[in-house]
This record gives structure tokens, C-alpha cells and sequence, in this order.
């Protein structure tokens, strides 16, 4: 990662203006879809892994707690590194940290395929998890740098090429898990990210992070590397609330979305199996127009809609007596949902700089790894059914918390 700091310093000195320059539009064009290529690699070497873990259970012969215990190591590894991440973006440049996270990343996703034992699995999972994690907050340090700079907020159309990738990753597992083993197809998902992350990281590292004229000679104290203020840090604090409160529904959805619909609802195997990817697919519409949503609604409004329809659709996808009113439910939880994590992320970055992207992303996926359990817990002691409604109550806090940051808002 040293290596890369007089590269970038060289660069940075070069443009007039003097660090970070005036970055010219083409620049500015080159960077979003760089970045763009980023995110979309990120979620498709995630979903690449993740389609393949009953077939690394298999090899390992881990039993169900087993696995469990050992994919707590992505979740472990992942909050370390976000923590250190933002530190690392200060120092280093959230550029310079994208494509290493992204080469590593690449690397640690063939290991999995290679262990024999639940042990050995969790451990290059904490690997894997570090490099995912590592990523994420240095990806969206690097987003919140250019959509200051643009001037736009494109933040939303970020995620959604993560959520493109994670779709496009899971299409490619499911064709070739017949015909490859793991090795072969996370060894193949290496190297097409090594390659991926050579291409784009190339524009990353001949271009610095841009600055936005008007932080380019006061900037916030989260990027200067002068200490927050208590109000700065509660507002950091509450982003990152309303980061959970979305992450939670994702990762509820994810885990138990299906089998609500065959249980409950006794929906055929086939249509359980297309509730959180009509969720996803719903999710990723939505993100692709939240540009268009921001800049007619501005950030408040987006939170406080996006929170409250996803309440909405949730208390139906939970309570419905059919499961296609629960599918519908699902694909309306999953539009009002789609944006808030972005603004949420976008909005403390442009606070507190990558510290504030750590804060948020670390508290977010906490959100997402604690719903699966706690669902099940509220499912052992109640109704599966009910355990879910506290997705929509969590919508709807994160509605009503994005209401109460409207002061913190631009608009």
C-alpha cells in the first residue's frame, strides 16, 4: 500500500489548485465509472462466494452450527477492518485503499474453496471478511469524495451496480455450479477480479479524489484529522442508526424471506425460492433511480418516504394470507429500502470524511448480521410471521430518525 502514496502525492501536486486540483469532467467521468466497476466487482465476488457455500459445507464437512460459527468469521474480520479502514483512507487516500481492498479481496475469495475443515474455513474467512469490509468503507469514502464534487447525488447508483454485480455474480454461480467445482469457480472469480481490479484501479491511481470547491479550503474536520465535535459525532451516530435500521430488513429478507413463503404460506419451492430475488431485483430499481429521487426530494424526504413505504410493504409481506400479497410486499419493502442505506452512508461521509463511511458502514452491518438471529429468536418465542414485523418497525424508525436529521440535511 506504501508504494502507491508518492504516486499519488506526484499526481496530486501536478493539478493546479493544488491537492485534490480542479478535477476536469472528463476526470470526474473516468473516476464514477471506475468507482462504478468497483462496487459492481464487490457484489459480484460476494455473491460468487456465497453461492457456493453448500458445497464448501459439504467439503468440509461442517455441520449446520459448525458453518455457522466459522461464517461469523467474514462478520468478524469485516467490523475490524471498517473500523481501521477510515484511518487507513486518511492516510493512504481512499483511492490507494479501493484497489489494494479490491486485489485482496480477489485473492482471499479462492481460499475458502481450498480448506478441508470448519476451522480452517473461519479463518480465511476472517481473510475474506477483512478485505470485503476493508472495501466497502473505502469505496464509499471515495463515492462520498466525488459526489461532493459533482455536485449530484449519485450516491444511490453506486449500490446499485453492487446490487447488479451480486445478481450478475449469483446468475454466473448458479450456471456453472454443475459443471465447476468451488476451486475452480472462485478460482476463476480470482482471476477475473484481479483483472477487473487492474483496469479500473489504474484510473483510481492516476487521478486523485476530487474536492468540492467549497471544502476545498475549509475541510471537515473528519478528513483534516482534527477531532470531531460531540454534536458531529451524535450526528455520525444517527446516520449510522438509520443504516441499521435498513441493513436489518436486507439481511432478515435474505435469511428468512423464503422460507416465510413455504412455511407459512405454503408456496411451492420455486416461488419461496423468488422472494428475496424479487426483493433484490425490486431493490435495484430503486437504487438506479435514486438520483432522480434525491434531486426531486432532496435527502429528508427520501429517508422519511423511503422509510415509510418500506414499513408499509413489509407489514404486508408479513402479514399477508397469500403468498403472492407477500411477494408484492416484499418488492415494495425492497424499493423503500433501496436508498436509504446510500444516503445514509453518503451523508456521514460528508460530515466526518472516512471516519464518519466507517461509523455508518460498521453500524449498518451490524444491523444486517443481527437480524437473521434475532428473527429466529422472535420466531422461537412468537410466530414467524410477527418476528418479521420488526422489519417494518425498523423502516419506520429509520423514517422517523431521518425526519428528526433534517436539520443536518442540505435541503
Amino acid at each position: 500500500m506504501l508504494s502507491f502514496v508518492p504516486q499519488l502525492n506526484k499526481l496530486r501536486t501536478a493539478l493546479p489548485g493544488g491537492p485534490g486540483g480542479n478535477t476536469a469532467p472528463l476526470s470526474s467521468a473516468r473516476l464514477r465509472t471506475a468507482l462504478t466497476v468497483f462496487f459492481a466487482l464487490d457484489g459480484f465476488l460476494f455473491a460468487g462466494w456465497v453461492v457456493r457455500i453448500p458445497a464448501i459445507k459439504h467439503q468440509t464437512g461442517a455441520s449446520a452450527a459448525t458453518l455457522g460459527l466459522a461464517l461469523l468469521g467474514v462478520s468478524a474480520g469485516a467490523v475490524i477492518t471498517m473500523t481501521l479502514t477510515g484511518r487507513l483512507c486518511r492516510r493512504f487516500g481512499s483511492h490507494a485503499v479501493t484497489v489494494v481492498c479490491g486485489a485482496l479481496l480477489s485473492l482471499s475469495i479462492a481460499l475458502p474453496a481450498r480448506t478441508h475443515s470448519a476451522l480452517s474455513l473461519g479463518l480465511v474467512l476472517l481473510l475474506f471478511g477483512a478485505a470485503y469490509g476493508g472495501a466497502n468503507v473505502a469505496m464509499n469514502s471515495a463515492a462520498v469524495d466525488l459526489v461532493a464534487a459533482l455536485r449530484r447525488p449519485v450516491m444511490p447508483s453506486f449500490h446499485a451496480a453492487f446490487s447488479l454485480g451480486g445478481m450478475l455474480g449469483a446468475g454466473l454461480g448458479g450456471l456453472v455450479a454443475g459443471g465447476l467445482s468451488p476451486s475452480a469457480h472462485l478460482s476463476l472469480l480470482t482471476g477475473i477480479g484481479l483483472v477487473v481490479t487492474a483496469l479500473a484501479g489504474r484510473v483510481l491511481l492516476r487521478h486523485p479524489a476530487p474536492v468540492a470547491p467549497e471544502a476545498a479550503d475549509a475541510p471537515p474536520a473528519g478528513r483534516s484529522g482534527q477531532r470531531l465535535s460531540g454534536r458531529a459525532r451524535r450526528v455520525v451516530l444517527l446516520f449510522g442508526l438509520i443504516a441499521l435500521c435498513t441493513a436489518y430488513g436486507e439481511g432478515a429478507l435474505a435469511d428468512w424471506g423464503a422460507l416465510h413463503l413455504e412455511q407459512d404460506l405454503h408456496a411451492r419451492p420455486g416461488v419461496a425460492a423468488a422472494g428475496y430475488s424479487l426483493f433484490a431485483l425490486a431493490m435495484t430499481a430503486g437504487r438506479l433511480s435514486g438520483t432522480a429521487l434525491l434531486e426531486r426530494l432532496g435527502q429528508t424526504r427520501t429517508l422519511v418516504a423511503g422509510g415509510a413505504t418500506a414499513a408499509a410493504g413489509m407489514l404486508l409481506g408479513s402479514l399477508a394470507p397469500t403468498a403472492w400479497l407477500a411477494l408484492l410486499g416484499f418488492a415494495v419493502t425492497g424499493i423503500g429500502l433501496a436508498n436509504i442505506f446510500p444516503v445514509a452512508v453518503g451523508r456521514a461521509g460528508e460530515l466526518a470524511g472516512p471516519g464518519g463511511v466507517a461509523a455508518a458502514s460498521t453500524l449498518g452491518y451490524g444491523g444486517m448480521l443481527l437480524g437473521p438471529p434475532a428473527i429466529g429468536f422472535l420466531a422461537d418465542w412468537f410466530s414467524l410471521p410477527v418476528a418479521l414485523t420488526t422489519v417494518a418497525v425498523l423502516a419506520g424508525a429509520a423514517a422517523a430518525l431521518g425526519y428528526g436529521a433534517r436539520r443536518t440535511a442540505h435541503n
